[in-house]
């Protein structure tokens, strides 16, 4: 029997097979529609029902898919059903190649549609003014900590966080392909210059000016326009403005990643594993700190994150940044955030939502 003999009845099994997928997926489509006829004007957007039939698909899969290719597969599928009912708007920090916008697809899918902003503050604008659905914001990153302007931010938005998303960071210094041999500076945003030092350090030659940029992306634009210069930035930014990679991967921490918040109008509804992100003050003084944080302790609640910034307000005042394990309407939750009002100055619910499934 001939090799195309035998492939014959796998591939006519696979014609089978995607006539039927694509069957299903048209009648998934069909009741995403009749749920957003009966949503009328409410939200179509639900980020805890979307946690929980990624987290339900990693359950079922029993390969030889692997569980991430499986959740981004349906990912997509979900984006896309979603956009039958109303495509969602997007805001992110640009332009276009962002590592922010990367977080915003991975997300939301490539059927919503992003928009770049100049900053994070008209990302959050955008929303505020209902222009966009979302914005997607870095909040922190695991080499170099949080993103002080997103954090400030949190403080006095109206929006509530609704979801996180987590980005595997790969750093590509990139080049035009017609650059000159001599580089002569390397522009990338401040903190991938920060995550990528000690490669710069040892791979490039003295006197490259390192300037700080306002994105990885706004990196790319320059070096696209400098045959002299070179750009720190990821893969989609190398696409967007045809750059060649001069070196791969090249940040310092093997596990570099960024961590984004989804910011909205909405609340969410416990999904079953949530995180509550708070913002708190308290008077300074003697035990403050062993105060704050002993409701989470004797309710057996995790925090996740603890972090002080300066208050804005008065002079060596600070603001306590928490994350902690569970939603805001679990009981236990919410006890221990009516003793912790009782504690402290101020206490702001920026959001609880379902805890970054992909």
């Amino acid at each position: 029997m001939s090799d195309t003999a035998k492939l014959l009845p796998h591939r006519n099994a696979i014609d089978q097979i995607d006539a039927e997928i694509l069957r299903l997926l048209n009648q998934r489509a069909e009741h995403a529609r009749a749920i957003g006829e009966l949503k009328g004007t409410g939200a179509v957007y639900r980020p805890e029902r979307e946690a929980q039939v990624l987290r339900r698909i990693l359950d079922l899969n029993g390969g030889p898919l692997p569980d991430e290719a499986a959740a981004r597969l349906f990912r997509e599928i979900m984006s896309e059903c979603l956009a039958v009912e109303r495509p969602l708007t997007i805001a992110y920090l640009g332009p276009e190649g962002t590592f922010t916008q990367q977080a915003a697809i991975k997300h939301f899918g490539h059927a919503a549609h992003t928009v770049a902003c100049t900053t994070v503050d008209d990302s959050l604008r955008m929303v505020e003014a209902r222009q966009a659905d979302y914005a997607v914001a870095p909040v922190e990153n695991s080499t170099e900590g949080s993103v002080g302007r997103t954090l400030d931010l949190l403080v006095s938005t109206s929006l509530r966080v609704c979801g996180e998303v987590q980005l595997r960071i790969h750093h590509h210094l990139l080049r035009r392909y017609d650059a000159d041999e001599t580089v002569r500076a390397v522009y990338a945003h401040a903190q991938a210059l920060a995550q990528c030092q000690h490669w710069l350090h040892q791979n490039l030659p003295a006197g490259v000016r390192l300037i700080p940029v306002s994105s990885n992306a706004e990196a790319a634009r320059l070096a696209a326009e400098d045959a002299h210069a070179a750009a720190i930035a990821g893969q989609a930014a190398a696409e967007v403005y045809a750059l060649a990679k001069q070196a791969s991967n090249i940040e310092d921490e093997p596990n570099n990643t960024t961590r984004f918040l989804v910011l909205g109008h909405q609340n969410t509804t416990p999904c079953g594993n949530d995180k509550t992100s708070l913002i708190v003050s308290a008077a300074h003084q003697a035990g403050t700190l062993n105060r704050l944080i002993e409701p989470f302790t004797l309710a057996g609640i995790s925090m996740t994150k603890f972090e002080s910034r300066p208050s804005r307000s008065n002079l060596w005042e600070y603001l306590f940044f928490i994350d902690i394990e569970g939603h805001a309407d679990e009981e236990n939750v919410r006890n221990a955030l009516a003793q912790l009002r009782e504690r402290a100055l101020f206490v702001k619910i920026a959001g609880s939502y379902p805890v970054a499934v992909l």
